[in-house]
């Protein structure tokens, strides 16, 4: 009876500690949190401005100290022209300068996690692909102000806390957004971002 007993303790050790790893190998969660957003390009004012983020992800766990995780994530910022955007581009007029624009995508970062001395602290690095949702006819006869898709780096930290996570991370823009043509060589358009966000890891 008591090899029983021993052999059942053994099995239900074994079983716990074989669901508990399966569970911390794989994890979802949601997040969200604050953007600091802007446009850099000419005829954009410089400066950060507000805007907010909302979204999920997955984290797979590949070794100890290694793991990788991608996200779905809406972002929203805005940007505003210079009071002289029309004297750089085609297609534009009076009306487009000192314009607000809302600067919506739909974002897909794949990240790697690696563990800074501690499970609870990792650095993020890694790609960024987005797709504007944001209506990019914004300036007058212009067909689209703005293309379709950017790809970005991103770098940060990750705490992970006891169900709650906190993040911070760098964004920036790689490829020109811009849709319209220009009058003289301006400067590309490129996406800048300081994102702040706060989660749950179920």
């Amino acid at each position: 009876m008591k090899k029983l007993f021993l052999a059942v303790a053994i099995l239900a050790t074994t079983a716990v500690t074989t669901t508990v790893s399966a569970q911390r190998l794989l994890r979802f969660g949601i997040k969200g949190g604050a953007n600091l957003g802007k446009l850099d390009g000419t005829g954009f004012q410089d400066g950060f401005k507000l805007g907010y983020h909302l979204g999920g992800f997955a984290q797979l766990n590949l070794i100890k100290g290694f793991g990788v995780q991608g996200e779905v994530i809406f972002s929203s910022t805005k940007t505003e022209t210079t009071s002289d955007f029309n004297h750089f581009y085609d297609n534009v007029t009076d009306a487009d300068n000192r314009k607000k624009i809302n600067l919506n995508y739909l974002s897909i970062p794949l990240l790697a996690n690696i563990d800074l001395g501690t499970p609870r602290l990792k650095l993020q690095v890694g790609p960024q692909f987005g797709a504007m949702v944001s209506d990019r006819k914004v300036f007058g006869a212009a067909n689209t102000a703005f293309k379709g898709g950017e790809i970005s780096g991103v770098a940060g930290l990750w705490l992970q806390l006891p169900i709650v996570n906190v993040s911070a991370r760098y964004i920036i823009g790689f490829n020109d957004v811009k849709g319209i043509g220009s009058i003289a060589n301006t400067s590309n358009w490129k996406n800048q971002g300081i994102q702040l966000g706060v989660g749950v890891t179920l």
